[in-house]
């Protein structure tokens, strides 16, 4: 059938017009039966011990929206259920970056729940901004994540001035004359390492405390050097930043060669339930960061923890943080209306989410959530929340000498 070029213009208008046209949009309707999310995930290498327990998070979140029939997306007007598809990033940023790809360009993803840490979710990230498609961050150092200017993203975690400056603050509440002395501080020898340092060199200086010793954080797993270093100095006080395996090994040899330190303050690496679980009692009075507790007096946060310990037979102070960020993305999803990434990030970016187990959490115009650094000891198994001290469920204790305990 041939038309005028009137006809054709008709066609097109009619279209056009119809903001929800019904043929087309119920034939869209009909395809769409799930909501897919890709997660960038360490399910094996070194951060396997974190990335589990960020997986566990996720796929609860999840479960949990499913039970309730799934997202309300205005696009095709009903709910529809979300499905994690996890990709392994091997705890390797190149292996991220490739990952992120294939979730995208395989299997097709509308969104992406990001990796951790920083060395691992900003490849990722970068990777999806490429393909414009919206990567839902966290746990990210917030500084070197502005560095990329993204549009496709957004960033949620602790303020960096204000991380640094915990231990500072922890020194500060010892009676002087209890007070570690000789500091030493041990940074994982990569980029991410190397940023923190900085970072806590300038607080240090700051607040009066220099580190007679500052070396990067060896991956060779053999660490007498270092520490017969350390013992010689007369070393009370270490801050150190690395994955589970290696703070774990270096706590152990701290043990064999009986280098006694009243304070020792880990992040990343201490933090994860698996560092009870290998050291046990060893582990005992070590402080770690942290991004959440069970008993912020939240909704759901208690409830969240007892699950994760049935699960498990372990605390955690991170996944929190995680499954609020479904949370967040979840609420955003049906704010937008649709599974369209620019619209999903201009539902989060300056907009305040109320009522998750993390709190109401606000984003910035950049896109940029900012949540309180947290301080735990171990005691027990249990990481006994202290910091900030306004809250009163634990007093901090100082590690007695090896022999003593």
């Amino acid at each position: 059938m041939r038309y005028s070029i009137s006809h054709k213009w008709l066609i097109v208008a009619f279209f056009v017009m119809m903001p929800e046209g019904p043929i087309c949009w119920n034939l869209h309707a009909e395809e769409r039966t799930e909501i897919r999310i890709g997660v960038v995930n360490s399910v094996s290498g070194k951060e396997s011990s974190t990335g589990n327990e960020i997986r566990w998070a996720y796929e609860l979140a999840s479960a949990d929206i499913n039970k309730k029939g799934g997202i309300f997306v205005k696009a095709f007007n009903r709910k529809l259920p979300v499905r994690l598809i996890i990709a392994d990033d091997e705890s390797d940023s190149a292996v991220a970056a490739k990952v992120t790809e294939k979730l995208i360009v395989n299997e097709k993803v509308d969104v992406i729940l990001g990796a951790h840490p920083s060395n691992l979710a900003i490849p990722s990230c970068r990777m999806a901004e490429r393909y414009k498609t919206y990567y839902h961050s966290t746990a990210c150092f917030i500084p070197k994540w502005l560095e990329n200017n993204f549009k496709y993203a957004t960033n949620i975690f602790f303020d960096l001035e204000q991380a640094v400056n915990i231990p500072f603050e922890i020194w500060g509440s010892i009676a002087p004359d209890a007070r570690p002395q000789r500091h030493a501080l041990l940074m994982e020898d990569t980029p991410d390492g190397k940023f923190f340092g900085s970072y806590f060199k300038k607080a240090a200086s700051e607040h009066g405390y220099e580190f007679l010793i500052d070396e990067a954080l060896p991956g060779t797993r053999v660490y007498l050097p270092l520490l017969i270093k350390m013992k010689k100095e007369k070393i009370d006080s270490v801050l150190v930043f690395g994955n589970p395996a290696d703070v774990i090994t270096l706590v152990r040899q701290m043990k064999d060669i009986k280098l006694d330190l009243k304070y020792l303050h880990g992040w990343k690496g201490t933090w994860a339930a698996e560092f009870w679980k290998a050291l046990e009692k060893d582990a005992q009075y070590v402080v770690c960061d942290g991004f959440w507790s069970e008993d912020y007096p939240y909704p759901g946060a208690k409830k969240l923890g007892i699950l994760f310990y049935e699960k498990f037979n372990k605390h955690s102070v991170s996944v929190g943080l995680f499954y609020g960020i479904c949370q967040i993305l979840f609420e955003a999803i049906e704010k937008a209306g649709t599974l369209d990434s620019t619209g999903i990030r201009a539902a989060i970016a300056n907009h305040e989410f109320s009522g998750t187990v993390m709190g109401d959490i606000k984003y910035d115009k950049r896109g940029v959530a900012i949540i309180t650094g947290t301080a735990h000891q171990w005691w027990e198994g249990e990481q006994k929340w202290f910091y900030p001290f306004d809250q009163k469920a634990w007093r901090f204790r100082l590690m007695p000498p090896w022999n003593e305990r």
